[in-house]
């Protein structure tokens, strides 16, 4: 079983409510139609720079590849065993792109660093 992960480019005020709505719309097929989000472009561009997902390589954090890839968001599926490292990199760079941060094990939001007042 896969440990889930994925990032969303909302607009600026979104909750995590609004993250959890657009997962489940996602989750039932509805996605729509607009030109992808620059953040999310940038993402995963930097993430499978770092983990490339395909051709798929031993070694590869992804148990399921390519990527799951839309307009506003990236979804992955992650080996349980993969290395904290790679958990970091995706929490730096959902940080660095301002996306928010789902994880579907628990349904938590994160929101990028940047927009957490200390």
């Amino acid at each position: 079983m896969s440990f889930d992960l994925s990032v969303w480019a909302l607009s600026p005020g979104a909750t995590p409510d609004d993250v959890r709505a657009a997962v489940q719309r996602c989750r039932e097929g509805r996605h729509s139609e607009q030109y992808p989000d620059p953040r999310v472009v940038n993402f995963y561009r930097a993430i499978t720079g770092a983990y490339p997902d395909h051709p798929v390589r031993p070694g590869t954090p992804w148990e399921v590849a390519p990527l799951h890839t839309a307009a506003d968001h990236v979804e992955m599926n992650l080996f349980p065993a993969c290395e904290d490292q790679v958990l970091l990199d995706i929490e730096r760079l959902a940080g660095e792109h301002n996306l928010m941060l789902f994880d579907a094990q628990d349904g938590s939001v994160y929101p990028p660093p940047a927009r957490v007042k200390p």
